[in-house]
C-alpha cells in the first residue's frame, strides 16, 4: 500500500475515533492486507487493519456478526479510500492459549446457530455446482493473456468435476446452512482472558457450514477424512446439528466437505490470479496449489 494513502486512511480513522496515534507496531503484513497495533497518546491501544478489494467489506461483516450475537472484535471506526478499507478494531491483547479442536467445534456451533444475515453473499446448491465452471472461465481468461498455457491437466480435471457437479453438490443446503466464516482456522479464533472472539470475517458468506468445518485443519497437509469425521462428531456433541453427519451428494459428509472446500479454494485461487493479484510471477505457485487441490478433489468427490 502506498505510504501516502496509508497515512491518509489512518488519519481519517483517527479523526473518526477522536484519537491521536503515538506509535505503530506491525503485527502481520501481506500484499493485500496488514494488521498493526496502535498506541494512542492517552495510553490506550487499538488494532489498525487495512485491506484492499475483495477484502474491503469486513467492517460490514463484523458489525453484522456483532449485531446477531457472534463474539467478534468491536469496530471503533472504518473508512474506505481508493479501494482500501481501513478499520480501527478493539485490541484483544495476546491470547492466553491456542485454540484446539474442542474450541473450534464449539465456536462453529455458535456461528451456525446464528440468524443468517441477508446482506451476505450466498453460496447455495446452484452456486456450489457452478464453481468448477467458473474456474474454467478463469482459466480461459488466463490463457488469453498467454498465461497458464501448459495446464491441460487442470482443464481436464475441472471438466470432469463440472460434469459431476450437479450430482455431487446435492445436499448443499442441508444443515448447517447459514453463516460461513470462510477463514475458519485456529489462528482466527482468539482466546483471551475475557473469553473468545472470532477474527477475520473478510470473506464471510451464507452457505454450507461444512465448508468451515473442513477448513479448520488447513489445506497444507493431505486431506484426512477420518480426522474430519471425528471433528464433525465433536461438533454435534457440542450442540451442532446432527445433520452435519448426514450423507450428501452420494458421499459421506466428511468427503463431501473436504472435496467441495477444495473446489471452492481452487476457484478462489484462480480468481485471484485473474483479478486481484494478476501477476504472472505468482503463476507457478498458484498452478502448483491448484493441481494439488484438484488431485484431492477427484479422489474425495469420487469423480
Amino acid at each position: 500500500m502506498d505510504a501516502t494513502l496509508n497515512a491518509e486512511l489512518l488519519d481519517n480513522l483517527l479523526t473518526l475515533a477522536n484519537q491521536t496515534c503515538a506509535s505503530r507496531e506491525e503485527v502481520r503484513v501481506w500484499s493485500m492486507s496488514a494488521v498493526e497495533r496502535l498506541t494512542f497518546t492517552d495510553g490506550s491501544t487499538a488494532i489498525f487493519k487495512y485491506a484492499r478489494r475483495p477484502f474491503d467489506r469486513e467492517d460490514q461483516a463484523l458489525r453484522l456478526a456483532k449485531t446477531v450475537g457472534v463474539p467478534v472484535p468491536s469496530v471503533h471506526a472504518s473508512a474506505v479510500l481508493d479501494g482500501w478499507l481501513g478499520m480501527l478494531l478493539e485490541d484483544l491483547g495476546a491470547p492466553i492459549r491456542e485454540a484446539d479442536d474442542l474450541d473450534g467445534a464449539a465456536t462453529a456451533m455458535v456461528l451456525h446457530r446464528t440468524r443468517p444475515a441477508a446482506a451476505l453473499p450466498v453460496l447455495d446448491h446452484e452456486g456450489l455446482r457452478d464453481l468448477p465452471a467458473r474456474a474454467l472461465e478463469h482459466l480461459g481468461h488466463l490463457r488469453k493473456a498467454d498465461r497458464w498455457e501448459d495446464t491441460h491437466d487442470i482443464e481436464g480435471a475441472l471438466d470432469r468435476i463440472a460434469q459431476a457437479a450437479e450430482a455431487r453438490s446435492a445436499g448443499a443446503t442441508v444443515g448447517p446452512f447459514g453463516w460461513v466464516h470462510s477463514e475458519f482456522h485456529p489462528t482466527s479464533l482468539h482466546i483471551g482472558r475475557r473469553g473468545w472472539r472470532l477474527l477475520d470475517f473478510a470473506r464471510a458468506f451464507t452457505g454450507p457450514g461444512l465448508l468451515d468445518l473442513a477448513s479448520w485443519h488447513g489445506t497444507i497437509d493431505d486431506p484426512d477424512p477420518v480426522r474430519l469425521r471425528v471433528f464433525l462428531e465433536t461438533y454435534v456433541t457440542e450442540g451442532g446439528t446432527p445433520d452435519a453427519l448426514a450423507e450428501r451428494g452420494g458421499l459421506p459428509a466428511e468427503k463431501w466437505a473436504l472435496g467441495w472446500h477444495r473446489v471452492w479454494a481452487v476457484e478462489w485461487f484462480m480468481e485471484q490470479s485473474v483479478r486481484w493479484i494478476n501477476d504472472p510471477a505468482t503463476d507457478p505457485a498458484y498452478i502448483k496449489a491448484v493441481r494439488r487441490h484438484l488431485t484431492d478433489v477427484l479422489h474425495l468427490l469420487e469423480v
